[in-house]
């Protein structure tokens, strides 16, 4: 894991020092709301429904056990006694009092940690995926090379004032984890023909109201390139980008309105400008980052775990999680486990203190002091010997951790929607949790097999619905919440957005609607498919006509009943 260094240090602290003066001047009335509200976008702090949000940075969603430990303390002390991790790798608290912030951040420094640039239009936190340094598909770790975007992207002089909000997402393996052709910069480690290793650049991916899959401007780039590569695309987005509407102002829709090829020539143009040696990082700079990222000190161990294998056996709940949650280490002997935030009933992504401290303990004991946040609002433990599995999941079990549905129908990403979102036209939260209860039994979820739900109270889709295998959006018509719901989504290198099956409908009737397309999905498979491989081979027509009798049954039944 990265380290602070003095730079660091001191920044954050500054910061911080910078941002208790402004809010004493908003408390005193020195400072009007509109004044205010550019100071504390700068410190992550969002005005929300019913009160502050405060967003803090999890840059590329790696933690140990003493920020863990921290943010239970504060969630605690300052909030209702839980965060709630989100699509971004970050963590959000939603009942922060204005006073209290400038101490919350005080704390966040004492375990290197801050919220500058997880709001405004600027680079946001960049994100990777959950399985970075341990999976044994990926050509290298991704995480140096997004922390090396970290530290060129905060403050960046030229770019902390950007036309719109900036996302970049790295990976470093041929399956994509971290949904890098949905954002404005997604960047695959890969070969060229040499064996040199270099990056894919994709620009113009996102969701929100005008959903786009991100174009392949450079197929090749070499490493040592990247910073001045992605100065020149900034360039061109910060000065072409629109700036008279904000929901044009997204580089998708420079890259669409200008052309890919147009926007890749002036891209290139601009970066045969710049001159590269004073904008790429010096290799001992490089070398030092990456030595941060260094593999922990395994033991050397066989493949098989003879003891996780008996146990296994013996406990079926255990065998389920391991096989449901399991993720195949590059190290024998290991094993990386999801920690799904998904228990039957509960908010996605929600995480009491008392689980933060319990689960920091499993990671400080088990898995090297380090676990990630993942882009589906769960959590990962990187680093388990096999051998310590039964015990790592009884811990789990005793703090209500140890679902065994990650990547299931009930495994289920939502944003916080008009719970308590001030942009939110419908509630995401109470959908996503009758949809779980309805398939909560665990033998019928792993029958349904992958199906990845997502859920959004409203168009800027921070429940990412658009690249659900089901995607529900949740909008107001006629002073009703009413939700559209959508097939054939995909955030993986095959990335799709869904296709929407039909009219919306209201609230009550969306569990119903999902049992539909699931009986559908059954009823099309051939062998193993998964439901997103289903809908790949049919195209989404048999899940539409299955929705429309789905909804003629319920107006029949409606009209039998009056």
């Amino acid at each position: 894991m990265y380290r602070y260094d003095e730079f660091d240090e001191r920044f954050v602290r500054e910061r911080v020092a910078q941002f208790r003066g402004q809010v004493e001047r908003r408390l005193d009335g020195s400072l009007t709301e509109d004044e205010f509200k550019p100071l504390r976008l700068k410190n992550g702090l969002y005005l929300q429904l019913h009160a502050y949000m405060l967003r803090i940075a999890v840059p590329y969603g790696t933690l140990n056990s003493r920020q863990l430990r921290q943010l239970a303390h504060i969630a605690e002390t300052y909030d209702k006694g839980y965060g709630h991790f989100t699509t971004r790798q970050n963590l959000q608290f939603n009942w922060p009092k204005l006073k209290d912030v400038p101490d919350i951040l005080d704390l966040l420094a004492d375990v290197e940690m801050h919220c500058i640039q997880t709001s405004g239009n600027c680079i946001r936190n960049v994100t990777s995926d959950q399985f970075a340094g341990v999976a044994r598909d990926e050509v290298e770790d991704p995480r140096p090379t997004a922390e090396l975007l970290r530290q060129w992207s905060s403050l960046h002089p030229e770019f902390v004032w950007l036309p719109r909000k900036f996302k970049i997402a790295v990976t470093g393996a041929e399956h994509d984890r971290a949904a890098i052709k949905v954002h404005d910069i997604g960047l695959k480690l890969k070969t060229d023909d040499t064996g040199e290793v270099g990056y894919e650049v994709i620009v113009g991916g996102g969701l929100g109201r005008t959903p786009m899959i991100g174009k392949v401007i450079r197929e090749f780039l070499p490493k040592d390139e990247l910073l001045a590569y992605l100065e020149a695309v900034m360039r061109v987005y910060n000065s072409e980008g629109r700036r008279d509407n904000k929901y044009k102002a997204r580089v998708k829709i420079l890259v669409h309105e200008t052309g890919e090829d147009e926007f890749r020539a002036r891209v290139e143009e601009e970066y045969s400008k710049l001159d590269g040696p004073t904008i790429n990082a010096p290799e001992e700079e490089v070398e030092r980052i990456a030595a941060y990222f260094a593999s922990p000190a395994y033991e050397t161990l066989p493949e098989v775990s003879e003891a996780l294998d008996d146990a296994r056996a013996r406990d079926g709940a255990l065998d389920r999680f391991v096989e449901q949650n399991g993720f195949t280490h590059k190290q024998p002997g290991y094993i990386a486990l999801t920690i799904a935030l998904k228990e039957i009933g509960a908010v996605p992504g929600d995480m009491s203190a008392d689980q933060m401290r319990a689960f920091a303990d499993i990671a400080e004991r088990y898995s090297f002091d380090e676990f990630r946040v993942t882009h589906s609002q769960n959590l990962v433990l990187p680093h388990v010997k096999k051998d310590d599995v039964p015990a790592v999941f009884a811990a789990l079990k005793a703090v209500g951790l140890a679902s065994a549905n990650a990547g299931l129908i009930t495994d289920i990403i939502a944003c916080p929607g008009l719970d308590y979102c001030a942009l939110a036209t419908a509630k995401s939260i109470p959908i996503a949790q009758d949809i779980a209860k309805t398939f909560a039994d665990e033998a019928r979820q792993k029958a349904i097999g992958p199906l990845p739900i997502k859920i959004s109270g409203c168009i800027n889709a921070c429940g990412h619905h658009h690249v659900g295998a089901i995607g529900i959006l949740g909008l107001e018509k006629g002073g009703r919440e009413n939700y559209q719901i959508t097939v054939g989504g995909d955030a993986s290198e095959h990335a799709a957005l869904g296709e929407r099956l039909g009219p919306g409908i209201d609230a009550e009737d969306v569990p119903a609607a999902i049992e539909a397309i699931v009986a559908t999905y059954l009823g099309e498979k051939r062998g193993e498919e998964t439901f997103i491989e289903t809908v790949r081979r049919t195209g989404p027509e048999p899940f539409k006509a299955g929705f429309t009798a789905f909804i003629e049954a319920r107006a029949a039944a409606s009209e039998a009943a009056e």
